[in-house]
């Protein structure tokens, strides 16, 4: 990987997405809502699409792919009908801006950053959190090839949500202090779910669920309404819905292997959406007349998805060779700091 090409690279990307957003955000204050200001706005649309192939790093390539082609082009999908976190009259250009770009959700717009509901809880979570990362990665790098390969993908596997939360909050954080406002948190404990419901609906990557709600979700639901009656509406935009989650994230392991997929990670949206589908008619059934014990049903959703994202996620991380980049990634950054050290050492000898 060229770093200093790569910077140059995300330069040219973070300019293209300014100035796309600044010409959609004037043309909502044009165009009229609806179809109009759908066609206007979709070459801004099909760029957010094309921009990850400029990129090598699967670090930009992640972050890019996930924010923008993403977040941002759902965003401005529902922008286009006047819905959605963009469709506000009066919300500023830099709010357009970041709100587009960021997996943040504005809970509090107006006198300034109010203080966290727990301040001791954010804090916890920068402190412990980037140190079990480092030790998850550390024990993953270094006994993958001896270990048992379930034991490493658990390693491997928290570490990834690890990851994806500081990357998140972080963003979310300085967004906040930028533009003054309170955000809610987009992961919510998900090693907690009691429920693929309550996994996939509150706990993991809220800002997806917010997004995929309104685009897909809803009119699949009205839709099925009208054919299936109200009883079994949710059936056909749950599967739906998952559906398109799994063909965003192939979109971006696409990106990441500039290779046709395999369509494993589509089978398992799909799967988690027929189980989820399952578990709701089960619970539909049951009434709540009886129910296990939480702890027991938290182990079995943690295993759950860590054995199905074992059997259908890590093949294709392993095809995109992800985690070997995504190292070599990490020294190259670190010899850059160790030049620049020497450099200012050498500058400030006598």
């Amino acid at each position: 990987m060229e770093l200093k090409e790569e910077m140059s690279n995300l330069i040219k990307v973070s300019c293209y997405t300014y100035i796309s957003l600044v010409y959609c955000f004037f043309v909502g204050k044009i165009v009229p809502k609806g179809l109009p200001r759908l066609l206007t706005i979709l070459p801004i649309i099909i760029l957010f699409l094309t921009i990850p192939l400029s990129l090598t790093s699967v670090h930009s390539i992640g972050v890019i792919s996930f924010f923008i082609s993403w977040l941002a082009n759902f965003k401005l999908i529902l922008f286009a009908f006047e819905k959605g976190p963009l469709s506000s009259r009066s919300i500023p250009l830099a709010t357009f801006f970041a709100t587009a770009c960021f997996p943040i959700h504005v809970t509090q717009s107006t006198k300034g950053l109010s203080n966290p509901k727990n301040p001791s809880k954010k804090t916890l979570t920068y402190i412990t959190k980037p140190l079990l990362l480092t030790l998850f990665l550390r024990i993953y790098h270094n006994n993958r090839d001896v270990m048992n390969p379930m034991l490493a993908w658990i390693f491997f596997g928290f570490s990834v949500y690890l990851m994806l939360e500081l990357l998140v909050t972080l963003t979310s954080t300085i967004v906040g202090m930028f533009l003054k406002l309170e955000l809610d948190p987009q992961f919510n404990e998900p090693y907690l779910a009691t429920s693929l419901q309550d996994f996939w609906g509150r706990r993991w990557n809220v800002m997806v669920n917010r997004i995929l709600h309104p685009t897909i979700y809803d009119p699949m639901l009205k839709l099925s309404n009208r054919v299936m009656g109200h009883l079994w509406a949710p059936v056909p935009a749950i599967l739906t819905t998952f559906a398109v989650s799994g063909l965003m994230h192939e979109l971006i392991f696409f990106y990441f292997s500039r290779a046709w997929p395999t369509w494993e990670v589509m089978l398992f949206f799909c799967l988690h959406g027929v189980c989820l589908v399952m578990e709701i008619v089960i619970k539909k059934v049951i009434k709540g007349k009886w129910s296990l014990p939480r702890q027991l049903t938290a182990s079995l959703v943690v295993a759950f998805v860590l054995a199905t994202s074992y059997w259908l996620f890590l093949p294709e991380l392993l095809r995109c060779k992800v985690l070997e980049r995504a190292f070599e990634e990490y020294w190259a950054v670190s010899e850059l700091g160790r030049d620049i050290v020497r450099t200012f050492l050498i500058f400030m000898s006598p």
